[in-house]
Parts: structure tokens; C-alpha cells; sequence
């Protein structure tokens, strides 16, 4: 593992569109997926953290990107850490019905970047790292699973400074 794998987690945002209100029966199996399998991440080889709101399990409650928009922000070890929890464990199953639950997103609605080992990162941060997705595509600064960059490419990314248009360096 280098030096740069060491010092850095992942960090994931995905957002959901809600097709109805969360007391709405039609998407109570959702509901009550979210204490087990928030239980089973927490447990998870390779888990840092996760948004919840305040006096809650969850982050249900919090809505930064839009009324009916639910948030899930996390920090893993790596990215095989996250890959294993969302598609080889009793998550897979909220992916499974997310279709029953949840509006089709045409734009990016996951985004994954680098993070110091350490760092929390805020809800403005990762929707910032989601925005950047949606407008430039994948890039060490904001990423997918299918689009992966390694700690030290977004580490050298951050620090190479960044041409814009007309040739000068951005801020």
C-alpha cells in the first residue's frame, strides 16, 4: 500500500429522488431497511463514518439537495471496502428495489473523491464534489466506481494548479 493509500479514505455522496414521502406505505420496505442496513455498514471492514442527523440513525431527515432529495454521506478505508458493502451485502437489496422507491436520475447521483485520513467531510463539500461531476465528468477530483482515480492522482490534482480558459490559472 503507498504512502498516499495510507493517508487517504474514500469518500461517497449518492442522492435519491423520492417517488413519495417516507410515511407513505408504498415505500415502507425502504424504511424499514434503513436501521439494518445502516447497522450492517457501521459493523462493515473498512467503515469511518456516515451523515445521520442530529438525535437520529439516519440522515432521512436532512434535505440540502432539495425537498424530496435524501442524502447518504459516508467515509470508507477504500474503495474495495465500499464496493464490498454496496454490492456483496444486505445493502444490495435497497439497490434492488431503488426503482420502487426512488426517481431515475438522469445526471450523476453518486459521486466518490479522496480525503485526507481524518477528515469529515461536510454535506457542502461532497454536494461541491457532486456538482463538479455533473459539469466537468469524472476526474481525480470527483469520481465513480467505473471512472476511479487513486489517492495519489487526486492527490497531484489538487495540487497541480488549474488552467481555465484563455490560459490562466484558476484560484
Amino acid at each position: 500500500m503507498t504512502e498516499a493509500a495510507r493517508d487517504a479514505h474514500l469518500a461517497q455522496l449518492n442522492v435519491a429522488t423520492l417517488r413519495y414521502p417516507l410515511d407513505d406505505p408504498r415505500i415502507a420496505p425502504f424504511v424499514e431497511m434503513l436501521d439494518p442496513v445502516n447497522a450492517a455498514a457501521d459493523g462493515a471492514p473498512g467503515f469511518v463514518w456516515r451523515l445521520v442527523g442530529e438525535g437520529s440513525g439516519d440522515a432521512t431527515e436532512l434535505r440540502p439537495a432539495g425537498d424530496d432529495v435524501i442524502v447518504n454521506l459516508t467515509v470508507w478505508e477504500s474503495q474495495e471496502a465500499l464496493w464490498d458493502f454496496t454490492y456483496r451485502s444486505g445493502h444490495l437489496e435497497v439497490m434492488r428495489g431503488r426503482r420502487d422507491w426512488f426517481a431515475r436520475h438522469v445526471e450523476a447521483h453518486l459521486v466518490l473523491w479522496w480525503v485526507p485520513a481524518g477528515h469529515i467531510p461536510t454535506v457542502a463539500e461532497a454536494l461541491d464534489r457532486l456538482a463538479h461531476l455533473r459539469t466537468h465528468g469524472p476526474s481525480p477530483r470527483a469520481f465513480t466506481f467505473a471512472s476511479a482515480h487513486t489517492p495519489a492522482e487526486a492527490a497531484a490534482h489538487e495540487t497541480a494548479p488549474q488552467v481555465v480558459a484563455g490560459g490562466t490559472a484558476a484560484p
